[in-house]
């Protein structure tokens, strides 16, 4: 079980946001390549990018700072970007830049197409980013709910050749309430490809919660304001994690 870090970037800096609101929004770092390097030395082994303004452009726009992180820590641990990713020129360029990994959150929805040709230009690179509000997906910087069931969405990628989804419950991201491990196992048990949560973990309880249902298919979790606000700490939870094996 991987515990993944997130550094959301918006305006150069590291924030967190509650429940995807951009007027939401908590600043807790101005220099996201430091904070980059700090959680790699508290035992993180990959980490989650979020280009926030992206999202709301449709291109990126914290390409600076982006680049800063990967000069920093790229050569030790994979990182994976989400947010403004919608052609396969943008996936070429964060890939040559470092990244491991390239999210497609809102571009799947409005052209699941573009998966396909994405997985086949770089395979094992592609991780498709689904993001739901009371089981319904959420696009362009989650302010709009569709009426596509998550999981049902999900069925049309499994054999893309995705390497992973990610699952967001909107409704809990930021709002430290736990992690909505029933919709994130019956996501699991429906493709045949790993989930990754995120949103709402929040405690070492959470982390406990999904150690128990790693074997379902749940391959990692994405943590964020809890490790920013310290009701988690991350060196201590991903330890716990591989002691249980998870």
């Amino acid at each position: 079980m991987l515990l993944i870090p997130a550094i959301d970037l918006k305006g150069g800096q590291c924030v967190r946001l509650q429940q995807g609101l951009m007027d939401r929004a908590t600043v807790f770092s101005n220099e996201p390549a430091k904070m980059a390097l700090h959680w790699c030395q508290q035992g993180a082994r990959r980490l989650h990018l979020v280009d926030l303004d992206g999202a709301f452009a449709g291109k990126p726009e914290n390409m600076i700072s982006i680049k800063a992180i990967l000069e920093q820590v790229a050569d030790n641990v994979p990182v994976q970007l989400g947010g403004g990713v919608r052609d396969l020129h943008t996936i070429e360029r964060y890939l040559q830049l470092g990244l491991s990994y390239v999210i497609i959150g809102t571009a799947a929805v409005k052209n699941p197409q573009f998966v396909r040709q994405a997985c086949a230009a770089f395979p094992g690179q592609i991780i498709v980013g689904l993001d739901a509000k009371d089981g319904l997906v959420a696009i362009d910087g989650w302010a709009k709910v569709t009426d596509l069931h998550v999981t049902e969405l999900a069925k049309r990628f499994a054999d893309d050749g995705i390497d992973s989804i990610i699952y967001t419950d909107i409704g809990r991201d930021g709002m430290m309430g736990g992690v909505n491990i029933n919709a994130t196992v019956k996501l699991a048990q429906e493709v045949a490809v790993p989930v990754i949560a995120s949103g709402g973990v929040t405690s070492m309880a959470d982390v406990e919660a999904l150690c128990a249902v790693a074997e379902q298919g749940v391959a990692g979790a994405i943590v964020g304001r809890a490790i920013y606000e310290g009701s988690l700490d991350l060196a201590t939870a991903q330890r716990m994690a591989d002691q249980n094996k998870c």
